[in-house]
């Protein structure tokens, strides 16, 4: 794995609140995130490809929307429980992490690990907020830009997350081979 730097700067903070008692697990985050994320895009619905994914416990019917966070090569070691109402959960419930312990943010067909992008796209900076919050009628998410002074990371790109990735699955010199082989047709 590559070193990670960090720097102290003044950046725009863009998060996505949840209001707890105003979800009501109608899930339109879901399926609105799946068909912005399809290929082409809004062609197709799939939650299992959504970036966003809402827990639910029936027993106290409380919905808990999370976001898809950074991709973690290795199971954390966090295994804390919390008691919301009477019962316990594991951290693994509110984690938005893709990591090897579960399948919950990877993308059904390859395995790559997915994270919220915020609907921000190069190509289409039209939206003005994540649809997943515009699409919310109960008002449970709502979105907030603000700016801090963050210690920000150097990050992996997101080709060399998912070739890292890739190679953690199916090994470097299948990976290298794939590509070679990819690379001779065209």
């Amino acid at each position: 794995m590559l070193p990670v730097m960090s720097e102290k700067k003044k950046k725009i903070v863009k998060i996505i609140q949840v209001d707890l008692d105003k979800c009501n697990g109608c899930r339109a985050c879901e399926v609105v995130c799946s068909a912005f994320h399809a290929s082409p895009k809004y062609s197709s619905t799939n939650p299992a490809r959504s970036r966003i994914r809402v827990i639910h416990d029936p027993l106290r019917d409380i919905y808990v929307p999370i976001r898809a966070g950074y991709y973690t090569p290795a199971e954390c070691t966090g295994r804390h429980t919390y008691t919301i109402d009477g019962k316990e959960y594991d951290e693994c419930s509110f984690c938005g992490a893709s990591c090897p312990s579960r399948d919950l943010f990877k993308e059904p067909d390859s395995g790559l690990p997915l994270k919220c992008d915020l609907c921000e796209e190069l190509e289409d900076p039209s939206l003005e907020e994540p649809l997943c919050v515009q699409w919310c009628l109960a008002d449970a998410l709502t979105y907030e830009e603000r700016e801090e002074e963050v210690e920000e990371e150097v990050k992996l790109e997101d080709i060399e997350i998912g070739l890292e990735a890739m190679v953690d699955k199916y090994g470097l010199q299948k990976v290298l081979d794939t590509i070679a082989r990819m690379s001779m047709k065209g």
